[in-house]
């Protein structure tokens, strides 16, 4: 680690002499340039979207977890009856911290998106809801269920359960796939550098014969391209960073809650800092690539 440390040191330090070896322009420094730009721009889209769908993964698993509903299926005359029983017993159940039920207009506002906003209750057998907020300790739901049972016929607990787990399951599996995303994105730009290098080697194949015999080493000779290959990834990914950044930045916000899983991609607080390590880890990649590229080249050469 050391070594490659003071390996990647080196390759910035300037070198008239040995910048010369390597052209300052041409098909191979606009294709480093562009691979690594574009690179880094997917990059910043990657975590944006790992860290969101990691965030959602934790709203979800500790929103959903502490939430609960219960419905009350009961002939018209007896619904009010079973509501206000299921509310007494909600009052008196360890680990309930708030229940309530819902109005005709909340219910109506859920069932719009269906039904249309039109909708009228009274004209459905609807059963009533009553939102239960559980303590941060929890509840008994089975203890809560059989007491149900017994003083309320038509109450049913939902706890969420049944379908909590397949979001926070689908929120985590998108996080992953974040990540992979960046993997692949720097196998693509380690990809690119390398076909880049042989280019220029391949292109350079006479000027590094000379060299080689006016005494250069392939040392020297490697960490010519090394350190052009390095820089030009590093400005290109700067660049695709930078835009990367903005293009996030301008994506609406999740003011709006109906709106909110749309356009929530993005970084919040100290995420803003996570897309500077891309430039740096982009370097790092073209030095490898660009390394093992050069020493295949010049053996080749030999």
């Amino acid at each position: 680690m050391k070594g490659l440390r003071a390996q990647l040191v080196r390759a910035f330090q300037p070198d008239t002499q040995a910048d010369r070896v390597v052209p300052p322009s041409g098909f191979t420094a606009q294709l480093t340039l562009f691979a690594a730009g574009a690179m880094a721009f997917l990059a910043v889209f990657a975590l944006a979207l790992s860290l969101a769908a990691g965030r959602l993964a934790e709203q979800w698993g500790s929103e959903l977890a502490r939430s609960a509903t219960i419905r009350i299926a009961a002939p018209d005359d007896q619904q009010q009856a079973q509501t206000d029983a299921a509310l007494r017993i909600l009052e008196t159940t360890r680990g309930v911290a708030q229940a309530r039920a819902l109005s005709n207009e909340e219910q109506a506002a859920l069932l719009a998106p269906w039904f249309g906003a039109e909708l009228e209750l009274d004209s459905l057998p609807v059963p009533r809801l009553i939102e239960v907020i559980e303590t941060e300790e929890g509840m008994d739901a089975a203890g809560l269920r059989l007491r149900l049972a017994a003083e309320v016929p038509g109450a049913m607990l939902d706890d969420h359960s049944r379908w909590r787990a397949p979001l926070v399951k689908a929120a985590s599996r998108l996080k992953m796939l974040g990540w992979v995303s960046i993997v692949l994105i720097a196998a693509v730009t380690a990809a690119m550098v390398t076909l880049a290098a042989n280019a220029a080697l391949a292109a350079n194949a006479q000027v590094i014969s000379v060299l080689r015999l006016v005494g250069a080493t392939d040392d020297y000779i490697a960490r010519a391209f090394i350190r052009r290959f390095t820089l030009r990834a590093l400005i290109g990914a700067l660049v695709g960073m930078v835009l990367g950044m903005i293009a996030v930045l301008l994506l609406p916000g999740g003011e709006d809650e109906t709106a909110s899983f749309l356009t929530g991609l993005g970084f919040q607080g100290l995420h803003w800092l996570v897309p500077l390590l891309i430039p740096p880890l982009a370097a790092a990649v073209a030095f490898i690539a660009t390394r093992m590229a050069a020493r295949r080249t010049l053996e080749s050469l030999t």
